[in-house]
């Protein structure tokens, strides 16, 4: 066996690399066709999720096999190999084989225990299977992988360790709170038809939304979902299907919208998101501005001192951009409360860059009419160098111990609530079909593959996960040992035609001296023959079969045609006849 596999999941890179390698429908079967016309492989499948690209391939060379399958992963991601290289991992052999077992049974899932990565390996062997791009090897493979994550789910209780991304996102969504009351009466927007997207749509159909609208590129693909979702026994939800074009307008109706497409650029901008829910949301609180930090883009508003100066006049805070606003200093106690509140936590430079506004200041008369914004002598006449030497004071302090003294407690600054979310987004997509500045809006909130992935960080391990580690350790094992078997068994084949060949020619050879021989004692004469041959070979070949299952028993099969000089032609034809009886009886997925 030489199954290799190189990739690179959640658990190995950002979200952001993961959306820049994320690979279209197209890419996958171009990397198929790619990596079983380089030298290294015989054998390919990709398996390609929103939170994982992984390329499977039987090769005949290790670093060979590396280098090549690396390679093309960069090159059909987009993504540079300097740059891709250290987010890959790679295993071998056994390792490969735990690996998709694992992966097969929701142990290397972003929500551990989700089922949807079966249905994803199902689609990502029809696919090689299609292409013919698997044989043997990974045929058996993702076989086998589907029916130890089909026992997984079936034997233990890993479910109730985490369950589908969907249903991860819909809590998410939630606040952590009952889906199904969250749910209960919503208008939901599913952008997308594919597995997710239908996934998706049929949870929020089962959680009690009232109306389902599907948009798609392809309409007949969301009209056949909507039929679905109408004629389902389980619930009771308005479905329709609607062009893409139609998006802005069901945006400004939705509630929820849950997108998973596999466009490369965004389905949802930050522009239509805004205007869809325009008018939706409560007006900023007075005195609160309207660039708070509920409102679209999350720049802070005025301080509140900032907003009793302008009262007054203008201060020399405010003057040509400079960063503070100090109000009357008190004679010599220092900053005032404001003041100080202005520059805590402020750089050196910034510090020093006031002291040259406040130098290079005039004692004109509007500063006189802020009511006294610069420091005073004792002669009541503006003193700026006063102002000068104290901020290169504080300048100096900020520099040697990192943060400004503080002589009083600074004025709470209330800064206005985020409203309740009017729209709720969930982008399942990868790369992100939802703009990430979304996060910014009032009345909206997205929940993305990369807040899942921190919100699933710190989730606990369900007990029934050790059990479920368990049954894919001996599922390697008896996966292995079989493999190593059916390694063999062509070399058994050929052995065992070869000495059937034998038997044939003395059988001949005694007709041809005992010509009156009848037919009753030929047949006994060639039965004895038989009988001889078949017990000697009995030993060796199940014991040989035994010895070729332990690891490093491949060679034996090189063993046995050297002992016996077999053809190696031979061997060969007897593989080739044993794939296409495989080919011909292999069913779906």
């Amino acid at each position: 066996m030489s199954l290799l596999v190189v990739g690179l999941s959640h658990r190995s890179a950002p979200v952001s690399v993961l959306e820049r390698a994320a690979l279209s429908a197209d890419a996958q079967v171009k990397l198929l066709q790619d990596t079983v016309a380089a030298e290294p492989a015989t054998e390919a499948a990709v398996l390609a999720t929103c939170n994982r690209i992984e390329l499977y391939a039987d090769v005949d060379k290790f670093h060979a096999g590396v280098a090549e399958l690396s390679t093309l992963l960069a090159q059909h991601s987009g993504v540079g190999l300097e740059e891709l290289t250290p987010y890959l991992y790679v295993h071998y052999e056994d390792r490969a084989v735990h690996h998709l077992f694992s992966v097969a049974c929701g142990l290397d899932s972003m929500v551990v225990g989700e089922g949807q990565i079966l249905g994803q390996i199902k689609d990502s062997l029809a696919r090689a299977q299609d292409l013919h791009s698997a044989g043997r090897l990974l045929n058996d493979l993702f076989q086998q992988a589907l029916r130890v994550g089909k026992r997984a789910h079936s034997e233990t209780g890993i479910d109730r360790a985490g369950q589908s991304l969907v249903t991860f996102g819909l809590e998410q969504l939630a606040r952590g709170g009952d889906v199904q009351q969250w749910a209960r009466g919503k208008k939901a927007l599913v952008i997308g038809a594919g597995s997710m997207s239908s996934l998706a749509a049929a949870t929020l159909a089962r959680a009690g939304v009232a109306e389902i609208v599907v948009a798609n590129r392809t309409l007949d693909r969301a009209e056949r979902l909507a039929q679905i979702l109408m004629e389902g026994d389980d619930t009771d939800v308005a479905a329709r299907a609607v062009p893409m074009e139609s998006v802005p307008a069901e945006l400004t109706r939705a509630d929820v919208t849950v997108s998973c497409t596999g466009a490369t650029g965004l389905v949802l901008t930050a522009e239509s998101v805004a205007e869809a829910v325009e008018g939706r949301t409560p007006a900023p609180a007075a005195g609160s501005g309207g660039d708070g930090p509920g409102a679209p883009g999350g720049e802070p508003g005025p301080t509140a001192g900032a907003q009793r100066g302008g009262a007054s006049g203008t201060s020399l805070g405010t003057e040509d951009g400079c960063p503070l606003e100090l109000s009357a200093v008190q004679g010599t106690a220092g900053f005032s409360v404001l003041g100080e509140a202005a520059v805590a936590g402020m750089a050196a430079a910034d510090l020093e860059q006031h002291a040259a506004w406040v130098d290079n200041g005039t004692a004109g008369g509007d500063r006189r009419a802020a009511g006294g914004t610069a420091r005073q002598g004792q002669t009541g006449t503006l003193d700026p160098a006063a102002d000068t030497d104290a901020i290169a004071a504080l300048a100096a302090t900020v520099a040697t111990v990192g943060r400004i003294p503080e002589r009083r407690r600074p004025e709470p600054v209330e800064e206005p609530q985020r409203p309740e979310p009017v729209l709720f987004l969930l982008d399942l997509a990868m790369p992100r079909d939802i703009d990430a500045a979304v996060h910014r809006l009032a009345g909206v909130r997205l929940v993305d593959i990369e807040s899942l992935a921190e919100a699933s960080a710190g989730a606990p391990m369900a007990a029934d996960v050790d059990q479920v580690r368990r049954i894919v350790s001996d599922e390697v094992a008896a996966f292995g040992a079989a493999l190593r078997a059916a390694h063999i068994t062509p070399t058994v084949v050929a052995l065992r035609t070869m000495a059937a060949d034998v038997v044939a020619g003395e059988i001949a050879r005694l007709d041809g001296r005992l010509p009156g021989l009848d037919d009753k004692h030929r047949a006994e004469i060639t039965q004895t023959v038989r009988r001889v041959v078949d017990k000697l070979l009995h030993a060796p070949t199940v014991r040989v079969k035994q010895l070729a299952a332990e690891p490093g028993g491949a060679g034996y099969a090189d063993a046995l045609r050297t002992l016996f000089d077999l053809d190696p032609e031979t061997v060969a034809a007897v593989s080739r006849a044993e794939d296409s009886t495989t080919e011909k009886d292999r069913g779906p997925a």
